[in-house]
């Protein structure tokens, strides 16, 4: 068992300790928090066995952790993330990993230095539902081009509504629709046809700054793909991935529930999905473990290569709508 510590006590850090358990590969051993108050709180969840720090330092020091999930506000995951990789701990950072290239690739030396690994939680292409997709894709035939959807209504807009400025919506800490939820439908264009020609974004910008919503178009150079994505908004469009032989439907994005695919000539639909988990984070929570645990250098650089063209991507559609963040003045 891997020995896990947790940075940021929210509702997706819960989730992740959850998916960690059942993949049977780690045990929560250690929990960070500003306070020791609301540190001791969230670890009597899990048993109250945990050690509690409020020091980071501190925490990447302690043999308590063999390795660290970091869900703390997006501005704040390089600097955390930092201290552990210098301290020879395994990070898993909540995507979006971090906010520029430079932090990624500054990350990704101290990590090789120190032999040890760097994951952007990115839960979605972990799925076997993700994986039964991309085992099929060429079913579609020729690719004539994909929409894929992400768009959901959140709860803090409320808060900018009201005049606030929560942190998702913020750029002191990395925050808008893209880095946010459109991050999910760019991980998968990139995983499943590699990095685009050219992209554009059509951002709709609000009051604090960040991006809001906006179509995106990956141009691949036969065909295109479009992004539909947003944090102010709610879609219940599915996505969709058509050639010349027929079309790939996905119910929903993430979490997918439905795979089929549907001929061009009025074949029986072909239902390719397997049944859901209650939480599909084991299954990255439990690849991770299979890298750390083999050593898998080969697969892990598939993931770290794969981080970085989307990050690439993420910043440059941001700089085209004159969206930068804090940490890149």
């Amino acid at each position: 068992m891997l020995k896990l510590g947790i940075v940021g006590t929210n509702w997706i850090t819960d989730s992740f300790i959850d998916g960690a358990t059942r993949s049977g590969e780690w045990e929560l051993r250690a929990v960070y928090s500003r306070t020791m108050e609301k540190a001791a709180d969230f670890a009597k969840k899990y048993g109250a066995t945990q050690e509690l720090f409020t020091d980071i330092e501190s925490m990447a020091l302690s043999d308590a952790v063999d390795g660290v999930y970091i869900a703390s506000p997006n501005g704040l995951h390089f600097e955390h993330a930092l201290q552990f990789l210098k301290s020879g701990k395994h990070v898993i950072v909540e995507k979006p990993i971090f906010s520029t290239v430079r932090e990624l690739s500054e990350a990704h030396q101290v990590a090789k230095e120190n032999g040890i690994f760097l994951f952007e939680a990115a839960r979605h292409i972990q799925e076997p539902n993700f994986k039964i997709l991309q085992e099929n894709l060429g079913k579609v035939g020729k690719l004539h081009g994909a929409t894929l959807a992400y768009m959901k209504y959140s709860s803090r807009y409320d808060q900018v509504l009201s005049g606030q400025e929560p942190n998702i919506f913020s750029l002191h800490f990395s925050g808008g629709s893209l880095t946010d939820l459109g991050v999910y439908p760019l991980y998968s264009a990139v995983a499943l046809f590699g990095e685009p020609k050219a992209a554009h974004y059509f951002a709709t910008k609000m009051r604090t700054g960040v991006d809001a919503n906006g179509p995106i178009i990956l141009e691949y150079g036969d065909f295109n793909v479009t992004i539909i994505q947003g944090k102010n908004s709610t879609s219940f469009l599915n996505s969709e991935i058509y050639g010349e032989k027929g079309t790939l439907l996905i119910e929903p994005l993430t979490s997918i529930e439905k795979l089929s695919f549907h001929g061009n000539h009025g074949e029986e639909v072909l239902e390719l999905a397997e049944p859901i988990v209650e939480n599909d984070m084991q299954f990255e929570a439990g690849r991770f473990a299979e890298i750390i645990e083999k050593k898998d250098q080969s697969a892990y650089e598939a993931l770290r290569d794969l981080s970085m063209q989307v990050l690439k991507l993420s910043n440059e559609l941001r700089h085209q709508n004159d969206i930068y963040f804090d940490a890149e003045k």
